[in-house]
């Protein structure tokens, strides 16, 4: 009888002992996965943050920039967009603050010069900077071939310029002569003299660079 009883607490004991063991294990199975889970999934969103967090920041570094930019049409051949997409002369075109500069590049016959440059930078003087120059010397330029050839292939660098570059730079002109940059944070001037007033400007073959003052290479 003894023994019977003994048995049956025995039974008792593992049947209550065996679904509390059970149960103790699907836990911690659960809670592991339940972990693994929440680790893997909290894990791409930390990663996609960092990873959209810099690709913005990089594009950020390659914007237009400048207080002029805001001039710029915001759609169609003459926006930033539009621009990217033809040579510089033919880009420039489009942009209606720099028809004079269009204009006088037409007259020096260099159209087909730079829309057919490889990788080059154009300090692009805006329409207010060639009205800094008094109109009679501004006309007399514009019908002096040679005089003006020489101006105008003065502002092109053989090189795309990233506005980085600018920072203390000294390059070899189209022209023959060097012209000299600095500055940082957005904030450059060519020649000491003229301020970039909306930079890192693209086009399918230039990188430009809209001064507000036209430069003179030195005679």
């Amino acid at each position: 009888m003894n023994a019977r009883i003994r048995r049956s607490a025995v039974a008792v004991v593992a049947a209550a002992v065996l679904p509390l063991s059970l149960a103790a294990c699907s836990d911690d199975g659960d809670s592991g996965s339940s972990d693994s889970a929440q680790a893997e999934s909290s894990a791409p969103a930390a990663g996609d943050e960092q990873s959209s967090d810099t690709s913005g920041d990089m594009a950020g570094m390659d914007e237009p920039f400048g207080p002029a930019c805001s001039t710029v049409p915001k759609e169609g051949a003459g926006s930033f967009d539009g621009m990217a997409k033809d040579p510089v002369a033919t880009a420039a075109s489009n942009n209606p603050a720099l028809s004079t500069l269009v204009t006088a590049v037409k007259k020096a016959g260099l159209v087909d010069t730079l829309n057919n440059a490889e990788n080059i930078t154009v300090f692009a003087p805006t329409n207010d900077a060639f009205a800094k120059i008094p109109k009679a010397d501004l006309d007399k330029v514009l019908n002096d071939k040679a005089m003006l050839t020489d101006i105008l292939t003065y502002h092109v660098v053989g090189q795309k310029l990233a506005p980085k570059d600018l920072e203390n730079g000294s390059f070899d002109t189209l022209q023959k002569s060097k012209l000299t940059t600095s500055g940082s944070d957005e904030s450059y001037t060519v020649n000491d003299s003229a301020k970039v007033v909306c930079g890192n400007v693209k086009t399918a073959n230039a990188n430009v660079y809209i001064i507000d003052t036209v430069l003179m290479p030195k005679s």
